[in-house]
């Protein structure tokens, strides 16, 4: 089994606050359980939850591990970036 971690914060905005990245994760999740099922397990941390994984110095959210490596800091939340790294384990 492979372990997909995101790791993203809540943002505040006029409207109060907004669990975007937290949203963008699940549906990740939905998306990768739907290709490999079982094989794939995907945690989403907040930012300031005391079990998150130790972050780098440097980056930016959100941040994406596979397997404990970080493979994207930054950006947007790729699919077939987390896709292409899973092959490349399997």
């Amino acid at each position: 089994m492979h372990t997909v971690v995101i790791v993203g914060a809540p943002v505040a905005c006029k409207d109060g606050i907004k669990e975007t990245w937290r949203e963008v994760a699940n549906w990740a999740a939905g998306q990768l359980q739907a290709r490999y099922g079982d094989q794939v397990k995907v945690e989403y941390f907040d930012l300031f939850d005391p079990n998150c994984l130790p972050i780098p110095p440097d980056c930016q959210l959100p941040l994406v591990f596979v397997d404990g490596k970080m493979i994207s800091s930054g950006g947007k939340i790729s699919i077939p970036l987390i896709r292409k790294k899973l092959e490349e384990l399997a």
